[in-house]
């Protein structure tokens, strides 16, 4: 089969996106896996690739959600100063993140190139987070530097462990339905370590401190830690890496790089990843000053509206496979998508003296954009298998540290956003009652905001163009060179 002329039936263009002569038969929706044969892969390996996020949830995750209060209310340093850290590490990620990604891709060991850095690198990771939660004596000066870095090892570290773990869901199988089943285990684990987190992190803080909260994180961040390795440790010993790629020739990063800017659906994955990250992260972190300003709950309401998004999440991203075992897998994002999108329109109408309905509302817009979640990641790495199909050169975790960066900046355009938005809207921080300019600011960050960007998520989804059908097509390509030789075949895991 030619590489530039690989035909779908009834889609009259190749997969490179060109229109062909060829292909006159009835058009598809995708919804088939036109025969392909989807390998058998256990419970136990899929729980174990999920333990690989719930382990980075429980290092990473509570250094977000606690490191900038730690620096500014136990450390002492201004608020200014920790953004500035914050900011700086994000522009050193545009750099750290490919250059992990090109040794990942060139690494070899008879445990493959992926899964070793989930062995040996958390331990220097946990590590890494109690000299970050650690807190000197010294002078402001000293404690500064002393902050930026342990603050730009800690990112070093989580980029060699969470790079690696990223590009371990593209390679445990070639089948593109088994991996969304992967993705979903990912994200429901991850979402049980958040639970964690939220439920126990500040409680251990008191009780290990004794009084001194200084103390108490740093000794409640090394536990965490702990716990930490015993996840990743259980996804190493339980996963296996199954796509080999077409050819392990070691070219210059350049040249890597090169391949995939030629590779259009990676382009269009990192504008999905970007606009993904934008929407959630803005209505996340409007959440909490929507329950308290604009529902006036109380702090138990509040916990319960944080508490039944986390959980519907977790949900949608469970039931993912159920859709995508039956329908095609753009088709099912997309139409969560849309979904999501309505619902985001019509919380906005629902009156603020509603709370209960609001929250029930809110947990189901999450569980919609659970759905969607682990489609995305698929998503990635058929991005991914095409464009070794198109260009004979595989660049796994190169790929994925380009989503990640993305996913980054998407969070960081969402935090600049959320400060901005309530500005202009008037926000005052420690008042009872905020003026209807700034309730009607934080409304618009929960519901029309978001609405609008997955709009434009839902044109990048169209545009991504590959069907199931299609991407059965490539990976039978891809397994019928390997079967000519030119590699081992797939299903010899290392």
């Amino acid at each position: 089969m030619a590489q530039k002329t690989l035909e779908w039936e009834g889609s009259g263009r190749s997969a490179d996106g060109r229109s062909s002569t060829a292909g006159t038969g009835a058009p598809h929706g995708g919804d088939d896996s036109a025969g392909a044969t989807r390998p058998s892969i256990g419970l136990k390996e899929k729980i174990g690739f999920g333990m690989g996020d719930a382990g980075c949830n429980m290092s990473f995750a509570a250094v977000v959600m606690y490191l900038s209060y730690f620096y500014t209310d136990i450390y002492g340093i201004s608020p200014a100063i920790v953004g500035v850290i914050f900011i700086t590490m994000r522009i050193v990620d545009a750099v750290t993140d490919p250059l992990m990604g090109y040794v990942a891709d060139r690494t070899r060991t008879r445990w493959g190139k992926y899964r070793p850095y989930l062995l040996l690198v958390p331990i220097p990771l946990a590590i890494s987070i109690f000299l970050l939660f650690t807190t000197p004596d010294w002078g402001q000066t000293a404690k500064i530097v002393y902050a930026f870095a342990t603050y730009f090892l800690m990112s070093l570290l989580y980029t060699a462990v969470s790079i690696p773990y990223c590009s371990l869901g593209g390679v445990v199988t070639s089948d593109h339905k088994e991996r969304v089943s992967f993705q979903s285990y990912r994200f429901f684990f991850a979402g049980v370590a958040y639970l964690i987190l939220t439920a126990s992190l500040l409680p251990l803080v008191e009780l290990l401190g004794g009084g001194d909260e200084a103390r108490g994180f740093q000794l409640t961040m090394g536990l965490m830690s702990v716990i930490a390795l015993g996840m990743f440790g259980f996804c190493f010993a339980t996963t296996r890496e199954r796509v080999v790629p077409i050819d392990e020739t070691r070219k210059p990063l350049w040249a890597s790089l090169k391949a995939l800017v030629r590779n259009e659906r990676w382009l269009i994955i990192l504008g999905i990843t970007f606009l993904q990250a934008l929407q959630f992260f803005l209505r996340q972190g409007a959440a909490i000053y929507f329950a308290t300003y604009v529902l006036m709950l109380d702090a138990g309401a509040i916990s319960f509206f944080i508490t039944a998004a986390i959980v519907g999440k977790m949900l949608g991203s469970l039931i993912s496979p159920w859709f995508t075992n039956r329908f095609s897998k753009r088709r099912v994002y997309m139409t969560a998508s849309g979904v999501m999108a309505l619902g985001s329109v019509a919380l906005f109408f629902v009156p603020h003296d509603w709370a209960l309905v609001t929250t029930l509302f809110f947990a189901v817009i999450n569980f919609i954009h659970g759905i969607g979640t682990p489609i995305s990641w698929s998503l990635m790495a058929d991005a991914e298998d095409y464009g070794e199909w198109k260009t004979r050169e595989r660049n796994t975790a190169l790929s994925f540290s380009g989503n990640l960066f993305f996913l980054k900046v998407g969070l960081a355009v969402a935090g600049g956003l959320v400060g901005l938005l309530l500005s202009l809207g008037g926000y005052q921080a420690g008042v009872e009652q905020q003026t209807e300019s700034a309730i009607l600011a934080i409304s618009l960050m929960l519901t029309l905001i978001p609405a609008g960007i997955i709009a434009i998520l839902m044109a990048l989804i169209a545009w991504f163009g590959l069907d199931d059908r299609q991407m059965d097509d490539i990976r039978r390509d891809l397994d019928s060179r390997r079967e000519n030789g030119e590699v081992p075949p797939e299903g010899q895991p290392v």
